[in-house]
């Protein structure tokens, strides 16, 4: 996992409201291409690799999961991968063994053929180039792959991994040409071909043009002409703009969660021909502890937070209840979910607060800070930091105050050991319980806090790794959260809902928005 990469931002970020409010300006194209027209869709996210063994952001798996094929695909609404460019697969010899057989007849964009030679070719150069930006670390179970056959491919695992499915139904399963990408070295010139239901006509720094792919074979069926996607480099203020101004149909990830609030509670916004679409996320966010700092490092001080943090005031009053309260690491709608937390600690109570850290011989007030950085997890970061120093120093127990810096320099600082308390979030590979724990523990954690526990590396996980049934390892994964309600290397925080807001004749943006974090194009239709 690579956290400088998958951490997602603030659930949403600044600016809509003044220019939705302010009038909504012209809707340029809008139903002009009629049913199944060009849809023009803004977000604030960047796109940092067309290649897939080098891509492992939101915004290039946005692009990935509509240009490439993988094996397995999510349906809309679904947390179970089912066959796309497969026809079938299925576990053998106890989880170790994956065979796939490809449906008949496949062939890229550009009109080549696509075999099991071009699977095993994709997997294995992801893994050769191994690119520090790449989802390399989700395919670490391969060890080697077979084909038998142009339609068959086989891939034999190191341990067992019951999750192998999910993982290759996200962008690190994408299929790429043989033919087009060089095996041992990254594609750079922008372009992408893959055999999925849109192709990449171009790509640059402000714009990403698709259209439907004419030879595609899968279970998408497009239901536009097109999608024209504006990409506003962590501009949230020109993203409003542009959706205010009427030059993009939809607006995606960078919403404020004051707009959102105001939108859905204005009786104006049909009138001006405005939806504001609500989804299921499991993006998450925690307040991460450093186990080696001399202040976050003791337990006392951990387990008083946990007794003082009011999630419910943070989502009312920062969030505007654009997120909802997190009690465990495991996000509700992912099987195994509980509410550890909450079970341990209860509502904010400043009593038990005190008590844990006399319990653990702390008697003077704890001076402590509490690190943010906004230009990765947007504004409101800031506020919610500085909203938990409150609820800390208003118990009279902590003296918190709040230090915030440039992305950069704060995955360098976290990296180098100097915050005690910081913040980060976590947007999912795929929605299964084993991607919110496995990450997070032991050497090379994602979190960078330096927890270990051999329990759950040792014991828990490699057992939940080897059961295809997932539902049958909630006693495991319950007994995870639950170690971590003790001992608190973080505190989940939120969870995330998803939006988008749409102007003019736009449908489908329902089965866009859920927990697989799959964005697809092929449902949304305009006109």
């Amino acid at each position: 996992m690579k956290a400088h990469t998958k951490w997602l931002t603030a659930p949403l970020a600044a600016g809509l409201s003044a220019a939705l409010l302010s009038g909504c300006g012209t809707e340029q194209g809008a139903g002009a291409d009629g049913a199944g027209g060009t849809v023009r869709v803004g977000m604030s996210d960047e796109i940092l690799a067309t290649d897939p063994a080098a891509g492992y952001d939101p915004g290039s798996w946005l692009l990935f999961n509509n240009v490439f094929q993988s094996l397995l695909a999510f349906p809309k609404g679904a947390s179970v991968p089912e066959p796309e460019a497969a026809e079938k697969c299925g576990f053998a010899a106890g989880s170790k063994v994956y065979r796939c057989t490809l449906r008949p007849g496949l062939k890229f964009s550009n009109g080549n053929p696509l075999t099991s030679e071009d699977v095993k070719f994709s997997f294995e150069r992801t893994l050769k180039i191994g690119a520090p930006s790449g989802p390399t670390p989700l395919l670490s179970t391969i060890d080697r792959i077979e084909t038998p056959d142009e339609r068959t491919v086989v891939f034999h695992l190191k341990v067992p991994d019951a999750t192998f499915p999910s993982k290759i139904a996200s962008g690190a399963g994408s299929i790429v040409d043989h033919r087009e990408y060089p095996a041992d070295a990254l594609r750079t010139d922008g372009k992408a071909v893959g055999s999925g239901p849109y192709k990449l006509d171009s790509f640059g720094e402000t714009e990403a043009v698709f259209s439907p792919n004419p030879g595609y074979q899968g279970t998408a069926k497009p239901k536009n002409g097109g999608v024209t996607l504006k990409l506003y480099q962590g501009d949230r203020t020109a993203l409003s703009r542009a959706f205010g101004a009427g030059e993009i149909d939809v607006a995606y990830r960078g919403l404020a969660a004051d707009d959102i609030a105001t939108l859905e509670e204005s009786a104006s916004t049909g009138d001006q021909g405005v939806e504001v679409v609500q989804g299921s996320s499991a993006e998450v966010q925690h307040l991460v502890f450093n186990m080696k700092d001399p202040v976050a490092g003791k337990l006392a001080v951990r387990k008083a937070i946990a007794h003082l943090v009011d999630r419910e005031a943070l989502v009312e009053d920062v969030y505007k209840s654009t997120a909802t309260p997190l009690y465990s690491i495991v996000p509700a709608g992912i099987a195994g979910h509980n509410t550890a937390f909450y079970d341990t600690y209860g509502t904010p109570d400043a009593a038990k607060a005190r008590k844990a850290l006399r319990d653990g011989g702390v008697t003077a007030k704890v001076k402590l800070t509490l690190w943010s950085t906004p230009s990765r997890y947007g504004p409101a970061t800031d506020q919610e930091l500085k909203a938990i120093a409150g609820q800390l120093n208003a118990s009279g127990l902590f003296d918190a105050d709040v230090k915030s810096v440039p992305f950069e320099q704060y995955e360098k600082d976290i990296a180098a050991g100097k915050y005690g308390v910081y913040v980060k979030g976590w947007v999912p590979d795929y929605p299964d319980a084993d991607n919110f724990t496995g990450p997070f523990f032991g050497e090379g954690n994602v979190l960078g806090n330096h927890y270990e526990n051999a329990t759950v590396t040792g014991t828990l996980i490699p057992k939940t790794s080897a059961v295809a049934d997932r539902a049958a390892t909630a006693a495991e994964f319950g007994r995870i959260q639950d170690l971590v309600a003790d001992e608190v290397p973080f505190l989940p925080l939120w969870q995330g809902k998803q939006y988008a807001v749409a102007r003019g004749q736009i449908t489908g943006l329902e089965w866009t928005l859920d927990a697989s974090t799959v964005f697809r194009f092929w449902e949304i239709r305009k006109g």
